[in-house]
């Protein structure tokens, strides 16, 4: 006389225990067109998926998005974003330079007004623009170096995401 409960029917799909899933199941292999990863339970953002080493056209369009801020301010990073954003390593760079651009516009437009009420003020937008230009050369270095670098919030406002 055996005790426990009875053992469960069989049934399509593998039975708990075996180790075995079906080839149905299994998850498709990694490769370079693999779906990206869903967030967690906890809600933070999803992880980044490898995507391997930029190749040099892509630093040289990401080196661009950032450079190219010293003479256009957001208009380079927002044309390299709708020519070249099919490359995830262009367009998260583009993105993030415009995020700079838009930034600093938005200091100068505030500052200008700040400025006509007190003179003082002036310096906001100044300082602004040289802590501006500090990340974008970093950027820049990091970019050309192949690296992935991340500008903090208060200089890329994430607008753009």
């Amino acid at each position: 006389m055996a005790y426990g409960p009875p053992p469960p029917a069989p049934g399509p799909g593998p039975q708990p225990g075996y180790g075995q899933q079906a080839p149905w199941q299994q998850p498709p292999p990694p490769g370079p067109y693999a779906p990206p990863p869903v967030p967690g339970p906890v809600g933070g953002p999803a992880p980044r998926a490898p995507l391997g080493p930029p190749t040099p056209d892509e630093q040289n369009w990401a080196l661009m998005a950032y450079l190219a801020q010293f003479l256009t301010s957001a208009v380079a990073p927002l044309l390299i974003l709708l020519l070249k954003g099919r490359s995830p390593y262009v367009r998260r760079h583009a993105r993030q330079a415009l995020n700079i651009a838009i930034g600093a516009l938005a200091v100068w437009i505030v500052g200008i007004l700040l400025i006509q009420a007190a003179d003082v003020l002036a310096f906001i937008p100044l300082a602004y623009t040289g802590v501006v230009m500090f990340f974008l050369v970093r950027a820049s270095i990091a970019v050309n170096r192949g690296q992935d670098v991340t500008v903090p919030a208060f200089v890329a406002w994430p607008l753009l995401k």
